[in-house]
């Protein structure tokens, strides 16, 4: 069973909304959610109900005329949905996990402690959990439904699966989770047809964010065409529901996606949301260390690598009832064809959730950023050698830094990746950082592949000048521009390039800008890292 992109559906009716479609509308930063939704309902005539302080979820005939209103960001219409990634010293260790060795998952544990686990909570944003399952007793600090019915169940049984993989119990039965002492959210967003609301996803994000979530597992994916605008699936409510988990300090997993729906077979672009700014991406490798066909590509956003075929795990035992005759009741192999050798990139971000997991434990003062980069520079570099036949030296679009390490990352021996405080401004609009002194000095960093932007709002009066310097580390290719009032997103194909009024004329490690503002407003100051590396720069600012 494979993993199903984006699906377009009807729209669904609204009782006394005579034919409604669905809307999310962004709010800004500073208003208010709830008197937005009162102004939605009085200017079109819907209803709205807020989804988060981010964004509220408008029914009603038309959204004419709402972007244009105070405190509204954006407006997306709602018919694209999620669907989950995945090809459908306990006993079951030796001879059935041997997933958990090929990461090192246990050799990390001489630095670890169980009970520094027992208060990290991973979000398992998926189709529920087996709740009486004996595999969970303990395990679930709390859970939701945000498509109706019982978190508690699991018909789908993928849910179940990835939560295992995580946290199932070490208690000499059964199998154990490679983070197996941390404690559970489970948020069930898959609905009985297999989609995943983009609203229910972006709720369910922000109630782990809420409950104190440390890891959010995201085992789902909408296709990402680039080159395609009428097949991209991308989401700004999607975008900024995952914006709200980073800027909480949350490190945020997602599977890059299987292929089976894309336009070609291997997909060369990463699936939403592990293409978004400091999602860690994860695809799959088979246990010869071969990348199978159905696990996407990517230059950019593959980020690390973790077995994704041929797993087991938990599964709810009202589906491996319908076995009776089989022995292991409640695990995958006495489950339905699809889970009894499973594939699937959805299982590989389990894994690599559960590894940070086990890194957050082990260094609970370092930022979510400094975790993701520690799970990325410590994993195993995959060639030839390793089995990938198709990977190259270093960082490749197969399997991005390689496969997880999670002992490595555990263990980490050199220098922490630097921290950014200002994160996460990797847009243009409200996601920008504003300043407000006048001369301020900023110390940040920037990633060509998780952080390629940071983005400064700067309120200029007209005729004022703006002085502005870069210097970054030798070696790096970086760019300033800055952007009119107005602009919301740099990426915005609508846009013209004449939206910017001052830009570098060729990438370098240091650069200067100067200019006058031709009116008055806020303008944005985007650093950008043009060419694969990472590094910190520092940007001067004087107005």
């Amino acid at each position: 069973m494979k993993l199903l992109l984006a699906a377009t559906v009807a729209a669904l009716a609204l009782p006394g909304v005579a034919d409604a479609a669905r809307f999310a509308v962004g709010v800004a930063p500073g208003s208010d959610g709830k008197v937005l939704a009162n102004t939605l309902e009085v200017r079109t005539g819907g209803r709205a109900m807020v989804i988060a302080p981010f964004a509220v979820e408008l029914r009603a005939q038309s959204a004419r005329g709402v972007a244009a209103l105070r405190g509204v960001t954006y407006v997306e219409r709602l018919g694209a949905q999620r669907r989950i990634a995945f090809v459908p010293t306990d006993p079951f260790f030796s001879s059935r996990q041997w997933y958990v060795p090929a990461v090192r998952a246990f050799d990390a544990w001489p630095r670890l402690q169980p009970a520094w686990l027992s208060t990290t909570r991973v979000a398992v944003i998926d189709s529920g959990i087996d709740a009486d399952h004996p595999e969970f007793k303990g395990r679930i600090a709390a859970a939701n439904t945000f498509v109706g019915g019982s978190a508690y169940k699991d018909a789908q049984g993928h849910g179940t699966f990835v939560s295992g993989l995580i946290a199932a119990r070490l208690d000499g039965s059964g199998m154990a989770g490679v983070a197996f002492p941390a404690q559970l959210l489970i948020a069930k967003v898959v609905r009985p047809d297999g989609a995943v609301p983009l609203e229910a996803e972006a709720r369910a994000i922000r109630w782990a964010v809420d409950k104190g979530a440390r890891v959010i597992n995201l085992s789902l994916g909408g296709v990402r065409n680039p080159f395609d605008p009428s097949g991209d699936g991308f989401s700004p409510l999607e975008a900024n529901a995952v914006e709200y988990a980073v800027r909480h300090g949350v490190v945020v997993v997602a599977a890059v996606g299987n292929s089976d729906h894309a336009p070609d077979q291997p997909w060369r672009y990463a699936s939403y949301p592990a293409a978004l700014p400091h999602v860690l991406g994860v695809s799959a490798q088979a246990r010869d260390g071969a990348v199978p066909m159905f696990s996407n590509r990517d230059m950019v956003y593959n980020d690390v690598s973790a077995p994704g075929d041929e797993l087991f795990s938990t599964l709810p035992r009202s589906l491996t009832s319908q076995r009776p005759t089989c022995v292991e009741q409640g695990y995958s192999d006495c489950g339905p064809q699809e889970f009894r050798r499973p594939q699937g990139t959805s299982f590989a971000t389990a894994i690599v959730s559960a590894g940070a997991a086990l890194v957050r434990s082990a260094w609970p003062e370092l930022r979510a950023e400094q975790v993701s980069a520690m799970l990325e520079r410590s994993a195993v570099d995959q060639t030839q050698a390793t089995g990938c036949r198709r990977c190259s030296d270093g960082r490749d679009p197969l399997t991005g830094w390689g496969r997880l390490d999670i002992a490595s990352a555990v263990d980490w021996t050199r220098a922490h990746p630097p921290r950014d405080r200002y994160e996460s401004n990797d847009d243009a609009g409200a996601r920008a950082k504003v300043l407000v002194k006048r001369r301020p000095t900023i110390r940040a960093t920037l990633d060509y592949w998780d952080d390629a932007n940071d983005v400064y709002a700067v309120h200029l009066k007209r005729g004022q000048r703006l002085r502005l310097a870069l210097f970054g580390e030798e070696g790096d290719q970086l760019t300033l521009v800055v952007w009119r009032p107005g602009t919301r997103r740099l990426d915005d194909v609508r846009y013209p390039t004449s939206r910017w009024v001052a830009r570098s004329v060729l990438p370098g490690s240091h650069d200067k800008l100067r200019l006058r503002a031709p009116r008055a407003g806020r303008y944005f100051v985007q650093v950008k890292i043009t060419e694969p590396g990472s590094g910190v720069y520092t940007l001067r600012l004087v107005r």
